[in-house]
């Protein structure tokens, strides 16, 4: 089948390519000429592992191009996926400009059938505010259809997660777009064997929020949960086994510390919480979940200027500036919390990502990158840890200390044991586990 797919973030680029992977013709369309010029060149906008040779792959094979033209993107497929950005408004609420100009171009340059998919995050009813749009500008004679086909793809893991999704999720209001979706995602699912779902679109759209809203949940419960273990004694990693052994509940997301980020968690939380005032319900419980996920935040920095006492002339280490490992993204990265902060109290600043710094830079200029964790931390008054990349949880810490002017370590993501730091000689802090004894 021939697939047009519009915009070419995470999920456009992934998604393409998967498609391409199993026999799909596939078009890309992007609206920056210069990242479609690097695609073109095979310089992948952004790191996921696998993606790359995956990408290089379908292009050879001549299953998967690249352009700047929705108008090419149209006459080229049936099929048409919206994977443009959702950024939150002013208020929170999901920007819905670049969908909507999508869909006018789309319909404008239609000559027959045509099934436009949304495939980006969009709050519940945008079908239908999508159709009038789209209604507005196509010729009368013309049909088409919207379904919605929410992506469920982890950053760091998107491309497995294309080929092996927990469920696929499909809304659709006709039999002509829910034949069309079956035969593109046959291949996945006859292979993985998993769910297929389908059902209306509002369904399908709500799917997407709730599901990343539940999630940001979780991980703000436990973090709740560790800020409890600390003023009691308890070990939040034991409190979480506890929990997780429970199959109705489970162990996934109940790992404590410095919260979640990323570009789906706070703005799909934010635009669900938006969309409930809209309707008229108060949804409180994710408005709590947001003030806690700040709180933790709010929390680690208190833990570190206790330890240092006055921040104004000490030098911190911040190991990992993605908001997760695995990724070079670093939209709402706990990073971008700490950085100015320190900043503002005359801290000099060392940091170090093996893969986010191109990302990173540019926010923050002029800060010293370092090549290695180790030499980051050279000198340094405490070592602050953001992301647990596989370079910083297997540290040599004897190293480690023999290079820190003082052996502080404040651990946003609870990447050692406790009583291994204390035997190590460092002053220890992590979340939701008790601190070791601060140094005189």
């Amino acid at each position: 089948m021939k697939i047009a797919i519009v915009g070419t973030g995470y999920v456009g680029l992934v998604t393409g390519a998967a498609f391409a992977e199993i026999g799909h013709d596939v078009l890309c369309v992007d609206n920056d000429a210069r990242k479609v010029e690097r695609l073109r060149q095979l310089h992948m906008p952004i790191h996921e592992e696998g993606l790359e040779p995956l990408v290089r792959r379908n292009v050879a094979q001549g299953r998967l191009r690249f352009s700047t033209s929705v108008q090419e993107g149209t006459a080229f497929a049936e099929v048409i996926f919206l994977a443009v950005g959702t950024p939150p408004g002013y208020q929170g609420e999901a920007d819905m400009s670049y969908v909507e100009q999508v869909g006018r171009e789309v319909a404008r340059h239609m000559d027959g059938y045509r099934l436009l998919v949304e495939k980006s995050t969009v709050p519940v009813n945008t079908s239908a505010r999508l159709g009038r749009t789209m209604n507005r500008s196509v010729r009368e004679d013309i049909p088409f259809d919207i379904a919605s086909n929410p992506e469920f793809l982890r950053e760091g893991s998107a491309v497995h997660d294309a080929f092996h999704p927990d469920r696929i999720v499909v809304g659709v209001e006709s039999e002509r777009a829910a034949a069309r979706l079956r035969a593109i995602y046959k291949p996945i699912v006859d292979r993985s064997g998993c769910a297929y779902l389908e059902m209306n679109i509002a369904s399908a759209e709500l799917t997407k929020h709730a599901s990343n809203s539940f999630l940001a949940m979780k991980i703000s419960y436990i973090n709740a949960v560790s800020r409890i273990c600390e003023l009691t004694g308890a070990d939040v990693n034991h409190v979480a086994r506890g929990m997780g052994l429970d199959s109705r509940i489970g162990p996934h997301f109940l790992q404590a510390g410095v919260g979640y980020g990323g570009s789906c968690f706070p703005k799909d939380v934010d635009a669900f919480v938006r969309l409930a005032d809209e309707l008229g319900y108060r949804l409180d419980l994710l408005k709590d979940v947001q003030a806690i996920n700040a709180g933790q935040r709010e929390h680690l920095m208190r833990k570190l200027q206790q330890e240092l006492w006055v921040l104004d002339g000490k030098t911190v280490a911040v190991l990992g500036l993605a908001f997760k490992p695995g990724t070079d993204d670093v939209r709402e990265s706990p990073a971008l919390y700490f950085v100015p902060r320190l900043q503002e109290r005359n801290v000099t600043l060392r940091l170090w990502d093996p893969v986010a710094r191109a990302k990173f830079e540019p926010v923050h200029p002029g800060i010293p990158f370092a090549d290695t964790p180790l030499e980051a931390a050279r000198d340094a008054d405490a070592v602050l840890i953001l992301t647990t990349w596989p370079e910083i949880v297997s540290l040599d810490l004897d190293r480690l200390k023999s290079v820190m002017r003082c052996p502080v370590v404040v651990d946003g993501r609870n990447a050692f044991e406790p009583a291994v730091m204390l035997e190590k000689g460092f002053v220890y802090h992590s979340c939701g586990r008790q601190p070791q004894p601060r140094m005189h």
